[in-house]
């Protein structure tokens, strides 16, 4: 009799053992799932992020080095979505997202629309963000980040310029004088208020202000009354 209650007991014990190893395996499996569609989602963002930014710089002509820190960044994000999921949609979306960016060339002409500048801005923000980032988690020397930092600010700021200068001069080959000055305006006003040292702005600020002036030529008021006065008391 104490022999069976002892095998009960033991028999017992052995199916809360093989439940409790049975909610183990599965609460796990739930967690794995679960991190692994997190990942999946933020590297599926990060990696499209990263490839639009990387045409983005492709097509306003950044420098090549930056354009390959990029590249190696989406790289990484493929190759863990690779690791991850090879056989997912997510994978062969993103790796003809990436032979397509492999693809983009330097655009000519600049950008032509202030959707397609509001966009390169949008990425080329987050490029710069991304290489702050890395400069933090030790994948760049701080020194390099903030140089590259630099680069991406002053292309921004030369990109909204061009595309200001574009549009004038398609504006003034249509005879719109007006809107063509306005354009020039703006720009010369961006470029002000970049904290860009100015020789680096100079040529570009040089270029503007020889169109305004062309269209809007420096008023001559004459010596003024000032130098009326002065000239009278001289000649006392």
């Amino acid at each position: 009799m104490l022999s069976d209650n002892l095998m009960y007991v033991v028999l017992i014990a052995l199916v809360g053992l093989a439940a409790l190893a049975a909610n183990y395996i599965i609460t796990a499996r739930e967690a794995h799932n679960k991190f692994l569609s997190e990942r999946l989602k933020w590297l599926k963002q990060q990696s499209e992020h990263t490839l639009n930014a990387l045409s983005i710089l492709k097509e306003v002509g950044c420098r090549s080095d930056i354009v390959e820190k990029l590249n190696q960044h989406a790289m990484s994000l493929i190759e863990e979505i690779s690791a991850l999921a090879p056989d997912s949609e997510l994978m062969t979306e993103i790796a003809r997202n990436k032979e397509s960016t492999d693809r983009v060339k330097r655009r000519q002409g600049g950008l032509e629309s202030d959707r397609a500048v509001r966009r390169a801005q949008i990425y080329l923000n987050f490029a710069e963000k991304l290489l702050i980032e890395m400069g933090r988690k030790g994948r760049l020397t701080p020194q390099l980040a903030k140089a590259y930092q630099q680069e991406l600010y002053w292309l921004n700021v030369s990109m909204v310029t061009e595309a200001h200068l574009n549009q004038a001069e398609r504006l003034l080959a249509s005879g719109e004088k007006h809107g063509a000055l306005a354009h020039y305006k703006h720009a010369k006003a961006i470029l002000v208020r970049a904290t860009i040292p100015q020789q680096q702005k100079q040529v570009l600020l040089n270029k503007l202000q020889s169109e305004i002036d062309k269209l809007q030529p420096k008023r001559d008021y004459g010596a003024g009354a000032l130098a009326d006065s002065i000239d009278n008391y001289l000649n006392q």
